[in-house]
């Protein structure tokens, strides 16, 4: 089991930027693994605390489904569910299930950089897209949720939506 404390990029590294499709896909397994403990978990909660459009999750969710990533569960108290331990699961395996790659070409891998041409940089550059996904797949879902600092997110995520809650369930002229 590989043990990931964090990454922070410093001035002169060089930023390749995965799209709000992979990152959010992320986050909400993040969420659903964190929640799942007392059932099935619930777009609609997911949604509130991390402030992802149901209907966008509802995409997400599932392409994560049919790549066996989570399941879910219909009726009162339905929801979703990871199929797998959070072990199991690797980050690049979210990614991948979303139909989504972190390539740092910019020809997507295809080598026509350079005026339909591999260009001087490919090979380099084809190279970092490779660490990346090399270093996605080796941090897993419970790698991620056993840091201390993530635990402690989730748990001001969770006091703010219980407020939101208790707020909206106020009569209004109280």
């Amino acid at each position: 089991m590989s043990t990931y404390t964090g990454y922070k990029a410093t001035d002169g590294v060089i930023s390749v930027k995965l799209t709000s499709k992979g990152r959010y896909a992320v986050t909400a397994m993040l969420d659903l693994t964190l929640h799942a403990r007392s059932g099935p978990v619930t777009l609609a909660n997911i949604s509130r605390r991390q402030g992802i459009s149901q209907s966008y999750l509802e995409q997400l969710f599932t392409r994560l489904r049919k790549q066996g990533l989570v399941r879910s569960t219909r009726g009162p108290g339905g929801g979703y569910s990871l199929n797998k331990s959070a072990a199991e699961i690797a980050v690049a395996d979210v990614v991948a299930a979303v139909n989504e790659s972190v390539d740092a070409t910019r020809c997507g891998g295809m080598s026509n950089c350079n005026a339909g041409h591999r260009c001087l940089t490919h090979d380099l550059w084809n190279e970092l897209s490779d660490q990346i996904h090399l270093f996605l797949n080796r941090i897993t879902l419970a790698d991620l949720i056993s840091q201390v600092e993530l635990r402690q997110i989730a748990r001001r995520q969770d006091s703010r939506m219980q407020e939101h809650i208790r707020l909206d369930s106020v009569p209004s002229g109280s």
